[in-house]
């Protein structure tokens, strides 16, 4: 019923299913973080000697879309294929700072439809965002 995909050199899913998988000329997205291939998150700064930390939504943001960038490429497709997009956000006074950048990826007239809800937690608390998308490019 489709083809799922694990990209090597992404981190690997949490549970059992896909980074991508592709239903005709449907691809889907599975929720994507800004987690790295080693484990370690984009867009977390230790701050102190104590540990404190800064969660950037913006670098959290940009890193999860070019994850899901990434994932597309697999399949021939790339963010402007996307056609719907989910997001979730732990905060949403993160709302601005997430807008802004994906404001850059894509266009307010020609862009994804789009959801964006706000959620208790995600798989890891340094999270503060995850999306998840679906895109439509023709088989080749």
């Amino acid at each position: 019923m489709g083809l799922g995909k694990i990209i090597k050199g992404k981190a690997t899913p949490r549970g059992a299913y896909p980074h991508i998988k592709r239903i005709g000329d449907f691809l889907f997205v599975s929720g994507t973080s800004s987690r790295r291939s080693d484990n370690t998150i984009e867009g977390v700064d230790i701050i102190d000697g104590m540990g404190t930390k800064h969660l950037d939504i913006k670098a959290q943001t940009k890193a999860v879309l070019e994850n899901i960038n990434d994932f597309l490429a697999v399949e021939g497709a790339s963010l402007s294929d996307v056609v719907d997009v989910t997001t979730f956000l732990v905060n949403m006074n993160d709302f601005a700072g997430y807008n802004e950048v994906y404001a850059s990826y894509f266009d307010k007239v020609n862009g994804p439809a789009r959801t964006t809800v706000a959620v208790h937690q995600l798989p890891h608390p340094d999270l503060v965002i995850e999306i998840k998308v679906t895109a439509y490019k023709k088989q080749v």
